[in-house]
């Protein structure tokens, strides 16, 4: 039904509605769409609170069309050229500008993205007395809003399809359609997409050498052939002595990514971030200056709606309160406890997994009990990580609403930081806890750290701790880049698809053109504040993954880099085919992400310091090869200078010393194992002065890495400027012709008034100028 048809009396109750003309409208000319159901406008007192809340819209010079199918109520809003008369005057926007002489009025002037900016503002503006639209939503008035989809078929053309995975993206057409701040979302993953090149063919260099020094290096040599050599029993489960050469494969695999290349790829890394973020600021600086964006200002944007909305709008001051913000910080150390609290789950987790594992008594499992708790474990984190992200967003929320931030962007802003500093833990502690605690505080065997004195805590593998963090890193990474990828997509895609289904209730689509497309777009999957929010938080956690932890896992860009080109696309179909349209909105910059990008950059260096310093095996190598060694005693020794570094770093226990040494398997024959540790075997198995020299220079390779790396950054940050000279000559003229420009205005007419009105007048022509070109 259409108009003064409705069971509602709706047509009636506005008069400004376009009841017969409006049959044969394109839906283009309609900037927003509400819905509700029909069967909640049967209670008389809703139907009220609709018509005020509709009446409202029409005073601030809304035009509105009903249409309705067999189970929602379509409201069409137009908002009168008055409105963005009252956005051109108060910004003096160039891209909608005009000469005052010829001032442009009408809906068909304004970019259809500023149209829907400021019609979404004032729908979500809650009015001083009376509802807002998301109070009327609670009660079941309205269902949902949002702008049309219009005009979007060159971007399904050009954009997407994932048969243009390898085009270049139209950035420009982005942002026309969707705004500044998804159009620069686009261009910083593509940009990043870019950059992870040359950092995953290095990365793949780094773990290809190692297969071709496969069977050369010394150390595995030595494992391989240490048949004679009995390692102790790693824990509870497996009690029984197991030969050194076992672990030769482990061993082999292990030195595919521990190796000499770890660390000039660290390096790498920390000087790439670094160039990575200081040539996108120059990028995006380039961008912006295009979009005529360069010295805008967000706040003034967000004042001038509220005047548009609002005439008699009172400015809300900047407020900060001590105890507010000593709540919040309470219970943000109270969330990242927690988190590391998880972490700590996680471990009691692998110390029960491995005492049930050898209790199963599985053929396939006797042997790799240890491998079984790491996959496990890894599994159970990434499953931790998927609820704690819907916590941890519930949480950051009430804290923003909590610190009554004064605008939508600071509230965005702190939101951020918040949600990323929890994320950052959820998903980092493990491997945290991998990388720097796990079997380092275990005791020596006969006398083992035990939780709750009952399970002994688990060892890094026999291999070394580096294949525990490699195997987290690849588990974690394979299963966000791969499983959440198909999540991501398959969840919208079923969702479109059920929605659309008529067998299951859903009416069929109209053959009024205008209704129709109202319900094509109903269809689509709904959108939210978080949409766009939630791309750029799975990037920075991926972002987290490729470069903080890599010294372990140098195929992590490699991972990056196939993840971002199915990414994109990924996104552009979303966006594009099966979602409601994102709000446009403005933007100059990724805002506070930023600064998440820069921290994250400094905590790569510091941890992947830490991680070959502590977690690898270089250190020991590097100390034994040049102290204890062959080379070390001999100036050119003729043997390899790590030769008999295995047997330097495995200490001797005495079997006789276990508590329990009759329940080791084979213990009858055996009086000595050895275990991965510097301890004496004669004086209560206390460190040796090897264990103390080594850590020792580990302190003071992270000293020196961290300055190294770090200085490296700052003079690569100082050696690309954040923004290119073209840009800043450009703003530079544009300033210097507008003062001339008012100066001459000034010499031919002091009058001030018209002074006003000529430099007006010629900002206008200047942008109408720009447009042209």
């Amino acid at each position: 039904m259409k108009g003064e048809d409705s069971p509602h009396g709706l047509g009636d109750s506005f008069p400004l509605m376009e009841i017969g003309a409006c049959e044969t409208e394109a839906s283009e000319q309609w900037d927003y769409v509400l819905v509700a159901d029909r069967h909640t406008l049967q209670d008389h007192r809703r139907e009220q609170r609709q018509q005020r809340f509709l009446g409202e819209l029409k005073r601030k010079g809304f035009h509105l069309k009903v249409l309705e199918d067999q189970k929602q109520v379509f409201f069409g809003l137009r908002a009168d050229g008055r409105i963005f008369d009252l956005y051109r005057t108060l910004l003096l926007e160039p891209e909608v500008a005009a000469p005052s002489a010829a001032p442009l009025t009408g809906p068909p002037q304004v970019p259809a993205n500023t149209r829907i900016r400021i019609v979404n503002f004032i729908l979500n503006c809650k009015p001083a007395a009376g509802e807002s639209f998301e109070d009327l939503v609670k009660d079941g008035v309205f269902k949902t809003k949002f702008p049309l989809h219009k005009g979007e078929e060159d971007l399904k053309k050009t954009w997407a399809q994932w048969r243009n995975v390898v085009r270049n993206q139209p950035i420009n057409e982005i942002r026309n359609y969707f705004g500044e701040k998804v159009a620069l979302y686009f261009a910083w993953l593509g940009w990043y997409t870019y950059m992870l090149v040359p950092a995953a063919v290095v990365g793949l260099v780094v773990f290809l050498s190692g297969f071709a020094l496969f069977d050369a290096s010394q150390i595995s040599k030595e494992i391989c052939e240490a048949h004679d050599v009995l390692m102790c029993p790693l824990g509870d489960h497996g009690r029984k002595y197991q030969k050194l050469s076992d672990t030769c494969t482990f061993a082999k695999l292990t030195h595919l990514f521990d190796n000499e290349g770890t660390v000039v790829f660290a390096i790498f890394m920390a000087l790439w971030a670094t160039v990575f973020l200081e040539i996108w600021k120059r990028e995006r600086a380039r961008v912006v200056l295009d979009w005529h964006l360069y010295g805008w200002d967000e706040d003034q944007e967000e004042l001038a709606l509220e005047l548009i909305n609002c005439p008699d709008y009172r400015l809300r001051l900047h407020q900060h309160s001590f105890l507010r913000s000593g709540v919040i910080l309470v219970l943000s150390l109270f969330m990242i406890c927690l988190m590391i609290g998880m972490a700590h789950v996680l471990v009691v987790y692998r110390v029960l997994a491995a005492a049930l594992f050898s209790n199963l008594s599985l053929p396939f499992l006797e042997e790799q009990v240890t491998t079984a708790v790491v996959v496990s474990g890894a599994l159970v984190h990434y499953a931790t990580i998927l609820v704690m992200t819907k916590v941890n967003k519930w949480m950051a929320l009430k804290l923003c609403d909590f610190e009554k931030p004064r605008t939508f962007s600071e509230r965005e802003s702190k939101f951020t930081i918040k949600f990323f500093t929890l994320q950052f833990f959820a998903h980092f502690s493990s491997l945290m806890y991998i990388a720097f605690i796990l079997g380092r505080i275990n005791g020596h065997p006969g006398k083992s750290t035990r939780l709750a004195g009952l399970w002994k805590l688990e060892e890094c593998h026999l291999s070394g701790c580096m294949m525990d963090l490699f195997v987290q890193m690849a588990i974690i990474m394979g299963l966000k880049q791969t499983l959440s990828n198909c999540v991501e997509y398959l969840t919208p895609w079923l969702a479109y698809k059920f929605r659309s289904m008529p067998c299951l209730g859903h009416p069929h689509l109209s053959q009024d053109p205008v209704l129709r497309d109202w319900q094509r777009n109903y269809r689509l999957n709904p959108v939210n504040t978080f949409s766009l929010f939630d791309e750029f938080m799975e990037m920075m956690i991926q972002y987290g993954f490729t470069t903080i932890f890599v010294a372990a896992f140098p195929l992590a860009p490699l991972l990056a880099l196939f993840s971002n080109v199915v990414e994109i696309r990924l996104d552009a179909i979303k966006m594009v085919q099966l979602r409601r349209r994102l709000v446009p909105r403005k933007a100059n910059d990724i805002g506070t992400w930023l600064q998440v990008l820069e921290t994250i950059g400094v905590l790569a260096v510091i941890a992947n310091g830490m991680v070959i310093a502590f977690t690898s095996e270089f250190i020991p190598r590097v100390v034994y090869k040049y102290r204890y060694g062959p080379c070390g005693r001999e100036a050119n020794p003729k043997v390899d200078c790590l030769t008999g570094y295995v047997n330097h770093s495995l200490s001797v226990f005495r079997t006789k010393d276990f508590q329990d040494p009759v329940g080791i398997a084979g213990s009858e024959n055996v009086t000595e194992c050895r275990y991965r540790d510097y301890r004496n075997a004669d004086d209560d198995y206390n460190h040796s002065e090897q264990f103390w020299f080594i850590l020792a220079i580990r302190l003071v390779f992270v000293i020196l890495f961290e300055h190294v790396a770090l200085c490296i950054k700052l003079i690569a940050a100082w050696f690309v400027p954040d923004v290119p000279q073209t840009v800043k000559n450009r703003v530079l003229d544009e300033k210097y012709q507008r003062l001339r420009n008012k100066l001459r205005c000034k010499s031919t007419d002091p009058d001030s008034h018209l002074l006003t009105v000529c430099s007006r007048g010629l900002f206008f022509m200047r942008g109408r100028h720009r447009q042209k070109e």
